[in-house]
């Protein structure tokens, strides 16, 4: 028994590690988190930077599903936290491009599920972030919002509030495609201050009028107060006691199964994307 439990541990690993050298070994990494690295308050990243994403909200379920060996099961309400203060590299401002992945398995029906960036809606510090299951999705042509559906969605901020003349940030591309449940899925946005563009695994989710979206304006410096970096949650209005634990109940927030999530400084093209795809997911 031991031998077999020794076995199947060490054939994870090395699957992980044949699989992540296609994320770690790209240029312009700045944290890759697979899960797998845990410390005493959280989750330690690989790359250039190791910075340690912690757990709000209890305890973070483990499932052995997963795309780099065991995922985060998140239930709505928990999040993952890195203060501002201690992730500097992860401050995207100004002309700084972005790419952000996540291997995800959706397994709520909620709107408006967060998967990762620095946006604190709460005082008016958004940067950039990647979204899913927005409730709208915004028509570059027109600058008017439409219903969505269980889509990606990636977002980029040039004034921290809401887009001048609109009620909220209408500066985001999204996706066409419907996301499945309970099926792993390699979503990305990149933002190279021509395009925000939208992938879902590895291909351009185009959708016309919403993906690729036309954007050009730089990303808003929160200065020192500005946002944290968060994963599953971002900071919202009527969340009055962050950081500290919500209740889960509060249906907020990504909800199912987190495989990994990455970070670049650079936006990776079309051909990186897939290229990630087909070593990390493809076949999953």
């Amino acid at each position: 028994m031991f031998f077999l439990v020794a076995f199947f541990g060490f054939a994870s690993i090395a699957s992980a590690q044949e699989v992540s050298p296609s994320v770690v070994d790209r240029p312009g990494l700045v944290c890759f988190w697979d899960f797998q690295k845990q410390t005493a308050d959280g989750y330690a990243s690989s790359g250039p930077h190791s910075y340690v994403l912690k757990p709000q909200n209890g305890p973070i379920e483990q499932s052995e599903d997963g795309i780099f060996g065991t995922s985060l099961k998140i239930r709505q309400g928990q999040w993952l936290l890195l203060p501002r203060e201690d992730c500097p590299a992860l401050n995207f401002r100004g002309k700084d491009e972005v790419t952000i992945i996540a291997w995800i398995q959706r397994e709520s029906d909620a709107n408006w599920q967060y998967i990762a960036g620095m946006w604190n809606e709460r005082d008016a510090k958004r940067q950039y972030a990647l979204f899913t299951c927005a409730g709208s999705q915004t028509n570059f042509e027109t600058m008017d919002r439409i219903p969505a559906k269980h889509q990606t969605h990636g977002y980029a901020s040039d004034v921290g509030g809401a887009t001048p003349g609109k009620p909220f940030c209408f500066s985001y591309a999204s996706g066409q495609t419907k996301l499945p449940k309970r099926q792993w899925t390699m979503i990305a946005y990149t933002y190279d201050h021509e395009f925000l563009r939208v992938y879902v695994n590895g291909k351009l989710d185009e959708h016309p009028g919403h993906n690729p979206f036309p954007w050009n304006k730089p990303i808003f410096e929160g200065g020192k107060d500005g946002a944290d970096f968060t994963v599953a949650r971002q900071c919202l209005p009527n969340w009055p006691h962050y950081p500290q634990a919500e209740k889960p109940m509060l249906k907020q927030g990504f909800g199912g199964k987190l495989g990994g999530v990455a970070v670049y400084k650079r936006a990776l093209s079309a051909e990186e994307l897939a290229e990630v795809h087909s070593a990390t997911i493809s076949g999953k």
